[in-house]
């Protein structure tokens, strides 16, 4: 195995997506049996995240699904991937990861986000209509302090105040600014547009501020991997999700995931059959040793401490059997295991 592979880390990232024909509640079981199968493969942390009002998404309250996730579990850190930060108070948030670190000591990370919702009505029913960084910012810098109990309210965040729980800032936009100014590590995707993650990681790099969180930059890449038998299979594992993404370009709601072979048997629109077939490409997809060999160049180049894997796909088992196959080349011997 490559030096660079074994010096990395490797992580999961569920999105509860939803199948169609399948009830949401089942998407939330399925996370929590993929959590207790990756920490069985040895994956580092298992993080799970936040979505209002899409029908393709079912985990909508990701403190809540971490605390099951947590409870299923006994060695795998967990996660949000992200809160985001816009649609909570502060104070709350806080309180929230404070019982999650209480009830389950070191092994709970705290991945803050700053997307507004999906739709102008999720939007609406949030409270937020806009994205704006600085506020994203001045709300992350409050919750810290929540945490070192800094707040100049008088008011204490119990059980929170005194705990360490470690603060991941995704970075979409300015993002990797903000993490850099506040000493944080950086969650960056994803895989597909190489050019512009390399530019954030450099970006973050070189602006990084020391803090009690974090004395180096720490820098984890995310975006789907899928590995099986055949190129052609691995490459059957990104259609659903491709069509979700071009269905919801294109008609502006996202949908459950469908079965490939429903996908490929469609009749495709030009303008559905072109984001479709971006949607399947720049992904690190095929065997084994296709895999293994992209990761090592996607490692060089980034030199990131840890890799974010976030595949979704119809096919459970199929998904189940791809996580087993990128341990075994992480962790050899781990699948068998």
């Amino acid at each position: 195995m490559s030096s660079v592979i074994a010096s990395a880390r490797f992580s999961v990232l569920d999105r509860s997506r939803t199948r169609e024909g399948r009830p949401a509640a089942e998407a939330l079981r399925d996370t929590v049996r993929l959590a207790r199968e990756v920490e069985r493969l040895g994956y580092h942390r298992f993080w799970v995240s936040e979505h209002h009002g899409v029908p393709g998404v079912a985990g909508s309250a990701p403190t809540v699904l971490a605390a099951a996730v947590a409870g299923a579990t006994h060695t795998l850190r967990v996660g949000t991937g992200g809160v985001m930060l816009p649609n909570h108070r502060p104070l709350v948030v806080a309180e929230q990861f404070g019982v999650l670190e209480s009830l389950f000591p070191g092994r709970i990370d705290m991945g803050l986000g700053r997307s507004v919702g999906f739709t102008d009505g999720v939007r609406r029913a949030l409270g937020h209509d806009k994205d704006d960084a600085e506020e994203f910012a001045a709300q992350l810098d409050e919750l810290l302090g929540w945490f070192r109990g800094t707040s100049p309210t008088g008011v204490h965040a119990r059980p929170s105040e005194g705990l360490t729980v470690p603060p991941f800032v995704l970075a979409m936009g300015e993002g990797a600014d903000i993490a850099a100014r506040a000493g944080l590590p950086m969650v960056i995707g994803d895989l597909r547009d190489r050019e512009k993650m390399r530019r954030g990681i450099d970006h973050y790099r070189a602006r990084f501020r020391p803090s009690p969180w974090a004395a180096e930059p720490y820098v984890v890449v995310s975006g789907s991997i899928a590995v099986a038998a055949t190129p052609e299979a691995a490459r059957r594992l990104l259609v659903p999700e491709a069509w979700s993404m071009a269905y919801s370009r294109t008609h502006g709601s996202f949908p459950p995931l469908p079965a490939a072979e429903a996908v490929e048997s469609r009749t495709m629109t030009a303008k559905e059959r072109g984001f479709y077939e971006s949607g399947l490409s720049g992904h690190i997809a095929g065997t084994e040793e296709q895999v293994a060999r992209e990761l090592e160049t996607v490692l060089k180049e980034t030199d990131a401490q840890e890799v974010l894997v976030t595949t979704s796909t119809y096919d459970r088992e199929a998904l189940f059997d791809s996580y087993r196959r990128l341990a075994g080349i992480v962790r050899p011997g781990a699948a068998a295991g």
